[in-house]
């Protein structure tokens, strides 16, 4: 007689009705179970108020310390301020002060060297007279603008599709 065999990839089969059946449910196993539910319930809007004031608690400390830090640049503004050099530097640079006897000179337009004006040609001292009255031209061209009719096209863009006369 000959032995039919599973090939060994296939794993076994469970009955669920099976392993189903063999779970007991006794009254004390429902009442811890709801005991576990209703602790669950309990402590999960615990849980995201904590986490909530940590996240607060987390940006009050960075703005406390912001506060701290720009309380330390002023007091050290306020440390240069209380040193007479800074004083005289800040006198010289903002307000253009001078001692006695000093000479100050002031550079306007002190540009880069990439920003300085290239040579331009000079500019004719004679005065040209046009062709043609600007002022006759100008009335020409609204007059021209305000009757026309027809619309120009520019070059290169094409013209729109002829209308179909209607039957």
């Amino acid at each position: 007689m000959a032995r039919s065999t599973a090939p060994p990839s296939r794993s076994p089969q469970v009955d669920v009705r099976q392993w189903l059946g063999g779970i007991r449910l006794s009254g004390f196993m429902m009442i811890m179970l709801g005991l576990v539910v209703l602790g669950a319930l309990v402590l999960v809007p615990t849980v995201g108020t904590y986490l909530d004031q940590r996240q607060q608690i987390a940006a009050l400390e960075r703005s406390v310390q912001l506060g701290e830090d720009e309380v330390a640049e002023l007091e050290a503004t306020r440390d240069r301020w209380g040193d007479p050099a800074y004083i005289t530097t800040q006198a010289r640079e903002r307000l253009y002060y001078h001692r006695p006897g000093e000479v100050v000179f002031l550079v306007d337009n002190d540009l880069p060297a990439l920003e300085v004006p290239q040579e331009r040609a000079p500019v004719s001292s004679d005065v040209e007279q046009t062709q043609h009255d600007w002022m006759a031209l100008l009335v020409r061209s609204v007059v021209a603008a305000g009757t026309a009719e027809t619309v120009t096209y520019e070059i290169g863009v094409p013209d729109p599709p002829a209308e179909q006369p209607a039957p």
